[in-house]
């Protein structure tokens, strides 16, 4: 018997900004179809679908980070540049990083 191979969790991150605050938002697609989505107070909300959950971060005017084109990233205020996804060992600690001061502008 064989072990079952582990597939990797595949994350797709949101974005919204806010002035010089980018807020971030995590959106994961579980086996069963169902959505979960890290959101910036650390919550984790879960959905019925991606599609749902998608609408929801939609709807609080986030765009999802791995569709922006550098013009739409100056539009929001950013250059993609200059900002990436957060990144930590745990969600505790990704909690933090969940939303981020630009510097000012030059």
């Amino acid at each position: 018997m064989t072990d079952p191979i582990e597939l990797p969790i595949q994350y797709q991150w949101y974005v919204a900004s806010l002035g010089r605050m980018l807020v971030w938002a995590r959106l994961r697609v579980r086996e069963a179809g169902t959505a979960e989505v890290f959101d910036s107070d650390g919550n984790t909300l879960t959905y019925d679908s991606d599609d749902t959950a998608r609408a929801a971060l939609f709807d609080a005017e986030f765009v999802a980070f791995d569709g922006l084109d550098e013009e739409d990233a100056l539009a929001r205020g950013f250059s993609l540049d200059e900002v990436s996804p957060p990144r930590a060992e745990n969600e505790a600690d990704l909690r933090h990083l969940m939303v981020q001061s630009l510097g000012a502008r030059a």
